[in-house]
């Protein structure tokens, strides 16, 4: 052993030995500049690159055999390289867009009796214009009376065989889901009335519940007359005296409709004498809360004599006056004078068959008034003919009225059969229309009401004069109560009324909101007007104008209006004033806080926060001392529906909800059991 390469230990002390690793790194260096050889060959023998650029050496780790992701894709789209074997089989490595709906819209424009062009054109007619709200108890019938104008106007939707109800103007899933209206709907129609002149109805259908009557508020602000819906088997309940009472404030025109007179002869199966006198009940109690309200004064008398009462059963599409009803039996008599006929039809008036003529004492003990006789007793029979003999006698009776029907119309069953019957008998609903014609003014004839209970401005101005005279030429004045969401629930879309001049698409507008004043401007806002429509529940129908008078969807407004609104040109020439806050007839009395589960998503609730505001006139959100996030409401539906649009339409987060807490009186709350 050399003993100069080894210590007395015999460790090696000699000089460096070559490792396997340096034999390693000679060897991938001698690969290296074999492949770079080999480039350069390839190089030289293409020569179609530059001079510099081929005698370059590119190493192996350097060759790039396809393209980054950023030339693909550009520089705005981000990408992500995953791991093999870090996320599951079941979901996808780029997920796909989902678009979440919230309610039911038509792709595209429906089919109508009428043409749209024509629809757009009467909106120049103040006077052939009525601006109604179906108002009335939870379950009364509204939402089932706009499906009835809907089937007389949309053929696509008259099915027979269907027994489940339409809900056209329930839009949102929540409210298919409840089987209860939430949110008000208009809809905008043309309807003949009983001689076939046709009239542009503006139609908004409230929700019935207590807890949601700040919509029915918003909703009367746009409206010039109200069809209160009473049903015929409950009579007046708490919440028909409180809408009444609100119409009478609002100064609105009131008519009466007595629905589901259905449920007398088919559930409380009470004989047509019986029947009559709740009816007369319904409107004798109708008539007291009116006198008692509006005073002696203004007291205004609903009588189905006046033509100022409807009956109806929307659930079998059957509607009818006095006078409507008279016109059937006109079709087999011509001579007959329907006004005088129909006049005789209520109170106690008796027809003697002997002399051919009425009056008011019955002839004999077993003689019927003349309602009962004329128009409940063959309502009566019809309907009886279709429960009971559907079969052996239907036919023969369903040819002297002139009904025809297929055989495959026959053979369905009972409740569309005896809707199909009731339809084709009354032919349509021109007994409604008639009634809001003759007892509700046109906005032309109430623009002198609704401009001095609703403007806060002088009535000696020349925009009050505009307004009181529903000038289409005059200065622009459009008043704003709801608003709605766009379909992505980013944006809303402004419903309003024109109280004067004619709003374009594309203008520029002055937007006040309720803060402004003339000590105070500052809540005003100078916008431009997007895209209008007419709203027609499930679908739009857009416009380029709108003139005075008539209800209108605006687009592109939204940001600065958190309730209400006046709308007007940027004319400066004259002080402007704005249209009064609504005046709701209930309060909140129920208020949680809420906050995000997860902190860092705080903006998004606020902002959840601020559009849920807009979407329900009576809401009210807050900051207390305390730092809490506080929602109030009506009630605990009102809320529930409050803080599902939250979570799920406008915030898309999870949040927590603390226990509510009640108000005993306008300073007490307390905190209700969990």
């Amino acid at each position: 052993m050399d003993t100069e390469l080894y210590d007395e230990f015999g460790n090696y002390i000699g000089p460096d030995l070559e490792s396997d690793e340096d034999e390693e790194d000679d060897d991938e260096q001698q690969e290296k500049e074999h492949d770079a050889r080999d480039y350069d060959d390839e190089e030289r023998e293409d020569g179609d690159e530059e001079m510099g650029e081929s005698q370059a050496v590119v190493l192996h780790e350097d060759k790039r055999y396809y393209p980054t992701a950023m030339e693909v894709f550009g520089p705005d789209v981000e990408t992500v390289v995953q791991e093999e074997d870090t996320q599951a089989l079941s979901v996808p490595l780029i997920a796909p867009i989902k678009k979440i709906k919230f309610q039911l819209k038509e792709q595209d424009l429906p089919d109508t009796v009428y043409n749209m062009e024509f629809l757009a054109d009467m909106m120049d007619t103040p006077h052939l214009i009525r601006n109604v709200a179906l108002v009335g108890h939870l379950h009364h019938g509204k939402t089932t009376m706009i499906d009835c104008l809907v089937r007389q106007t949309h053929p696509e939707y008259r099915q027979p065989a269907e027994e489940k109800n339409l809900r056209y103007t329930d839009t949102l899933f929540t409210e298919q889901e409840r089987g209860v209206s939430i949110k008000a709907s208009p809809v905008t129609l043309l309807l003949p009335d009983v001689k076939g002149k046709n009239y542009l109805m503006n139609i908004f259908d409230t929700p019935g519940h207590v807890n949601f009557s700040d919509e029915v508020t918003a909703a009367m602000r746009l409206c010039d007359g109200v069809v209160l819906f009473v049903d015929a088997a409950e009579g007046v309940m708490l919440n028909t005296e409180r809408l009444l009472k609100h119409a009478v404030q609002e100064k609105m025109a009131i008519t009466l409709c007595v629905n589901k007179i259905d449920r007398l002869m088919l559930e409380l199966k009470l004989p047509p004498q019986d029947a009559y006198y709740k009816i007369k009940h319904i409107i004798d109690e109708i008539n007291g809360l009116l006198s008692l309200y509006s005073g002696e004064e203004d007291y205004k008398y609903l009588s189905p004599i006046v033509g100022n009462v409807c009956f109806a059963s929307t659930q079998y599409a059957m509607c009818f006056t006095l006078h409507s009803f008279a016109s059937l039996y006109a079709q087999t008599s011509p001579s007959l004078n329907t006004q005088e006929f129909a006049r005789r039809l209520w109170g106690d008036m008796y027809f003697n068959s002997k002399t051919r003529k009425f009056s008011k004492k019955a002839a004999h003990a077993s003689a019927q008034r003349s309602f009962v006789e004329f128009v409940l007793e063959p309502v009566y029979k019809l309907v009886a003919q279709v429960v009971g003999d559907v079969d052996s006698s239907l036919p023969s009776v369903l040819d002297q009225l002139g009904i025809h029907m297929n055989k495959e119309e026959s053979k369905i069953n009972i409740r569309p059969l005896l809707r199909l019957v009731c339809e084709r008998f009354l032919t349509d609903f021109s007994g409604l229309v008639e009634m809001c014609v003759k007892h509700i003014p046109s906005p032309a004839e109430n623009a002198e009401t609704k401009v001095s209970h609703l403007y806060t401005g002088p009535e000696e101005s020349t925009v009050a004069r505009d307004m009181m005279s529903c000038n289409p030429d005059g200065r622009l004045m459009v008043h704003s109560s709801k608003m709605y969401p766009t379909e992505d629930c980013t944006f809303f879309q402004v419903l309003a009324r024109v109280m004067s001049g004619t709003l374009h698409a594309g203008q520029e507008v002055r937007v006040l909101g309720e803060n402004y004043s003339l000590m105070d401007e500052e809540d005003s806002r100078i916008l431009t007007v997007g895209r209008l429509w007419i709203y027609e529940a499930r679908y739009k129908v857009e416009v380029n104008r709108v003139p005075a008078g008539n209800w209108v969807l605006i687009e592109g407004i939204d940001q600065p209006i958190v309730k209400t609104s006046t709308i007007t040109d940027l004319i400066t020439n004259e002080d402007m004033y704005i249209f009064r806050p609504l005046k709701f007839n209930t309060q909140s009395v129920i208020k949680i806080a809420v906050e995000p589960v997860n902190p860092s998503e705080l903006p998004k609730m606020l902002d959840g926060l601020r559009k849920v505001n807009k979407s329900y006139p009576l809401l009210t959100t807050k900051v207390e001392e305390s730092g809490e996030h506080v929602v109030l409401g009506t009630g605990e539906l009102y809320l529930d529906c409050v803080m599902h649009d939250l979570r799920k339409m406008y915030s898309e987060i999870d949040i927590k909800v603390a226990d509510p807490v009640v108000a005993f009186c306008k300073t007490l709350w307390w905190k209700l059991p969990p």
